[in-house]
């Protein structure tokens, strides 16, 4: 088709079998569809959506047997609405047939393949007619984008995107010379040496002697090495026994001050438990003294050893006698003046900020008043109308309560000296249950007969609950026995020593939990030296860190505490409490057992 001529394009559509149409005038293009619209009512427009008009010549068109064009069939509605191109639903066939004039006489049919897009167009940019409401996508949207051509080589891959490096060593030329004596040249030969070729080294060797070098190297080292981590390790005993020392010479000077603290306690007794101490070594030596008089005298020579005795004893006691009035009388104003003073003191509270606040209640101020009065009356050396007027104002004070009957729930009668004492004068121990002596009546029984001194007991038993109370898990028990209770479990069931060492001493003697995870209790305890009870409870496993048969026997003396406790109304309580657990224990453990293996099995 020759581009400066101005022939004009005929198109008709036809069916996918391409039969031959019809020819039309060559006055006018002619175009016919298949649903019979009239050629006056169709436009052709190409494809950037400009329409064309019926006398323009498609130079820009070449229209060849292979080429495909893209078109959109419109109608024009001059009846409705005149000028304007209306869309209609119309689907274009896969072949049409174009017919294109060549001379003026001679027409060609050319059939024109339609390609349908097979994918969505991306809106990836462009604008909209808003009278239309077309859409015009941008250039990169309206065709299928053409691949790219095959190299030949995989462009995409991890082999083409990693670096390989690769070393070559090189060896560079070193030019030299040599001067030599020559025509019109002399050269000395004074300081010239022969050098002769020594044994040639194979590599077998020369890795041999390399690998001897290197042991030797490694031997200096490793005795470098070891040099200094003997040094360490020597320093390290060295530390170590030097802690050792330190350590064992402090135990023995806390030794040599408990018992400095005892004889000076023997010495000049001011506690009950000085006295205790007292009447205790009175014991021991009647003891020895009876023992030996029975083993060397028989007869009227016995008897008379054992009066002579008993006149020793009886002034021995008198002395202590003598000692305990002039204490008591110390003891009890010191008693007095300390019970008036605590009474007396504000209460005292610590806030979120740290400071400290204090209260005064009406009790606190009666009891102030009260020490005040106390304090004017043992004054020595005041005038008498001072006097008078102190002693005035105490009748005033002191005065009996309105309902004395309010006092009798906390008064009991003691059943050795019969007096109606208040209920803090009795002791309570675990295994009792009813009210019996008090303390008094307690301290006097022993003092004539048992002999017998409380201090270990009481020392173990504030060192029990101190410890208890570190703990912070609400511990019950060990504040609801005394130190008889005490005795009872060191004496009876753990025969006054260490359940490991076999220790003997009762002021290096503790008592601890056995098992950490649960309060202490009769049936929960053992008997160890302060530093096997610091490693104890370090445990974290009882049954990785001792034997089965010492757990064995630590059980069976948890069992016997058992027995004796459950007598006692006041630990029945704490009993079934921990039988409960027990059992609670047991089945959580035996569910879970079971549960493993049905699982396994399944």
């Amino acid at each position: 088709m020759d581009n400066t001529s101005d022939s004009c394009l005929d198109v008709a559509t036809t069916e996918k079998s391409g039969a031959e149409q019809p020819s039309a005038s060559s006055e006018s293009p002619v175009c016919e569809a298949e649903n019979g619209s009239p050629a006056e009512k169709l436009l052709l427009s190409e494809a950037t959506g400009s329409t064309i008009k019926d006398d323009e010549a498609l130079r820009r068109a070449r229209a060849n047997a292979d080429e495909t064009i893209q078109s959109e069939k419109l109608q024009c509605d001059q009846e409705d609405s005149p000028g304007k191109a209306v869309q209609q639903d119309y689907h274009m066939p896969d072949v049409i047939t174009v017919r294109v004039q060549r001379d003026s006489d001679s027409f060609q049919d050319v059939v024109v393949k339609i390609e349908r897009p097979i994918y969505h167009k991306p809106f990836v940019g462009g604008f909209k007619n808003k009278i239309t409401g077309v859409e015009f996508h941008n250039a990169g949207a309206q065709t299928i984008p053409k691949p790219r051509p095959d190299r030949g080589v995989q462009v995409f891959c991890r082999e083409t995107q990693t670096v390989y490096e690769r070393n070559k060593p090189q060896q560079t030329k070193n030019t030299t010379s040599t001067q030599m004596t020559k025509v019109g040249l002399y050269v000395s030969s004074v300081t010239d040496k022969l050098i002769s070729p020594a044994k040639y080294l194979t590599a077998e060797e020369y890795h041999k002697r390399r690998l001897e070098a290197v042991i030797v190297l490694q031997t200096y080292f490793r005795r470098w090495h070891a040099v200094n981590v003997v040094r360490n390790l020597r320093e390290l005993k060295g530390l170590r026994l030097a802690w050792e020392a330190q350590e064992e010479l402090q135990r023995k000077k806390e030794k040599e001050e408990k018992l400095r603290r005892e004889h000076e306690r023997r010495l000049n007794p001011k506690t009950k438990e000085d006295f205790e101490l007292l009447y205790h070594a009175v014991e021991l030596w009647r003891q020895e003294e009876t023992e030996q008089i029975n083993r060397s005298l028989t007869g009227a020579e016995r008897k008379a050893a054992l009066c002579g005795l008993l006149d020793q004893e009886a002034q021995l006691i008198a002395s202590i006698g003598r000692h305990k009035l002039h204490a008591d009388e110390e003891n009890q104003q010191k008693a007095i003046l300390r019970f008036l003073d605590k009474c007396a003191q504000p209460k005292r509270w610590k806030a979120y900020d740290g400071k400290i606040t204090e209260m005064d209640t009406q009790d606190i101020l009666r009891a102030r008043e009260l020490f005040e009065i106390y304090c004017s009356i043992s004054m020595n050396g005041i005038p008498k109308d001072e006097r008078r007027d102190v002693l005035l104002t105490l009748r005033r004070t002191v005065k009996v309560p309105s309902s004395p009957l309010k006092l009798y729930k906390s008064i009991s009668c003691c059943q050795s000296c019969k007096n109606h004492l208040a209920s803090t004068e009795f002791p309570v121990p675990a295994r009792s249950r009813t009210i019996g002596k008090c303390h008094l009546c307690c301290k006097l029984g022993n003092e004539a007969r048992q002999r017998e001194t409380f201090l270990k007991y009481r020392l173990m038993l504030e060192n029990l609950r101190q410890s208890e109370a570190d703990y912070q898990d609400d511990a019950k028990i060990v504040f609801s026995i005394q130190h008889q209770d005490l005795q009872y479990l060191v004496e009876t069931i753990w025969g006054c020593q260490s359940a490991l060492s076999v220790c003997n001493d009762l002021y290096d003697l503790v008592m601890v939990r056995w098992d950490k995870q649960h309060e202490w209790s009769p049936w929960n305890t053992i008997l160890l030296t302060e530093n096997e009870a610091d490693a104890h409870l370090k445990l974290c496993s009882l049954e990785k860190a001792y034997e089965a048969t010492f757990i064995d026997g630590i059980k069976d003396k948890h069992t016997q505490a058992k027995k004796y406790f459950a007598q006692f109304p006041a630990m029945a309580s704490f009993l079934q409490r921990s039988d409960n657990q027990a059992n609670a224990n047991e089945f959580l453990i035996a569910t879970v057992t079971n549960s493993s293996i049905l699982g396994k099995t399944n």
